[in-house]
């Protein structure tokens, strides 16, 4: 029964933080010294409105993963590390000038806890244990 009660969180959890992923312009609006690194309107920065057409995309593949989770591992790794890589990444970058320290308090926490709770979910549903399906087995053993 707790795998499936995780397995439902994890399910929770791809859509909830999808949807920070796909918000995130408009969480640059809101609060701009947490999401947005630079001076000015968010589509005032073309490295800015980059990274808000990657995460969008990125939000909307969660979205996906959550409808099946167990066909889509590699995709939620994927983000649990470049989370924590980005993570890091902005908290050095914080320190180096005075006027991004609210990134300490915005996107750097929340890419630690995106990553945190995913990860903890994966593993706690059973998903990586889960035996391999038919049509991989096949593959891999050259049948198909």
């Amino acid at each position: 029964m707790a795998h499936s009660y995780t397995y439902r969180l994890l399910q929770i959890a791809l859509v909830v933080f999808g949807a920070v992923m796909v918000l995130l312009y408009p969480l640059a609006v809101v609060w701009p010294s947490g999401w947005a690194w630079h001076s000015g309107a968010p589509y005032q920065s073309d490295y800015f409105m980059m990274i808000v057409g990657l995460y969008a995309t990125l939000g909307v593949f969660l979205w996906n993963a959550a409808r099946c989770p167990e066909n889509n591992l590699s995709l939620i790794w994927f983000t649990v590390c470049s989370s924590v890589v980005h993570a890091a990444v902005m908290a050095v970058q914080s320190f180096g000038s005075g006027h991004h320290m609210g990134h300490l308090w915005g996107d750097v926490p929340a890419l630690l806890l995106a990553a945190i709770v995913l990860a903890v979910l994966v593993r706690s549903s059973g998903l990586e244990h889960r035996p391999p399906d038919r049509v991989t087995d096949h593959v891999a053993g050259g049948q198909i």
